[in-house]
């Protein structure tokens, strides 16, 4: 769980500095920062999406993301996140700031948490004490942050507890998920989640309203898919 903790001072660390920063930027400079960062979520979405080495990726994609799609919108998971995000905007929003602090929470949220760093990470703290993949996540993780923070405000630091809430849940059930998360399942999992950041990069360029959150099944259907492979 250490390196669950880093990760999320470092992010709560970062936030408060770009809030900071944010104070100095106008609105012209904080939506060129956002459009810039946008393009670099995107680049490490496609970027991840074409690391797997399985030729029956493809249709492993295609199938995680129609059965994911179909279990996010029964559960709506994308509804859930935003009232959450609407609680924390009710509590903390100052009158005027036209920000969304429910947007910051539920885009960083994601960002943070779908990816290969975030689960190889949690499973080596768990599995085997290591936490230097999760510490440098950290890093870049603080950095994102401070971008972020700079455009979306203070709803960011709250994505400092679902990184908490998430890997420690990872790093905790480890032990009994190491027989079945091998090379060839996590590589499908991060071509998947890789997918979601895409579809998160283009949201962020104002392109698509893709319920991202709602996607978020799919990336365990690649486990489920290893038991029987």
């Amino acid at each position: 769980m250490t390196g669950t903790i880093v990760n999320s001072l470092a992010i709560i660390i970062g936030c408060l500095l770009g809030i900071v920063i944010k104070d100095r930027l106008t609105d012209k400079i904080s939506n060129t920062i956002m459009q810039g960062l946008a393009l670099c979520i995107l680049y490490i979405g496609i970027s991840g999406t074409l690391k797997s080495k399985d030729s029956m990726i493809p249709m492993i994609m295609i199938g995680s993301m129609v059965v994911g799609a179909i279990i996010g919108e029964i559960i709506d998971i994308d509804k859930w996140l935003n009232k959450l995000g609407e609680v924390l905007e009710k509590k903390f929003k100052k009158e005027g700031n036209k920000i969304s602090i429910s947007e910051g929470f539920v885009s960083s949220s994601l960002l943070f948490c779908v990816g290969a760093m975030a689960i190889l990470g949690a499973l080596n703290s768990g599995l085997k004490g290591d936490n230097s993949t999760l510490y440098v996540k950290s890093i870049l993780d603080g950095v994102t942050s401070i971008i972020l923070a700079s455009s979306l405000g203070i709803g960011v630091i709250f994505s400092s507890v679902t990184v908490l809430i998430y890997q420690g849940a990872i790093a905790l059930s480890s032990s009994l998920l190491v027989g079945v998360l091998n090379t060839q399942v996590i590589d499908n999992m991060t071509a998947v989640g890789s997918l979601l950041i895409v579809a998160l990069g283009l949201n962020m360029l104002k392109v698509t309203k893709i319920k991202v959150a709602n996607l978020l099944p799919a990336v365990v259907i690649p486990i489920i898919v290893g038991l029987f492979m």
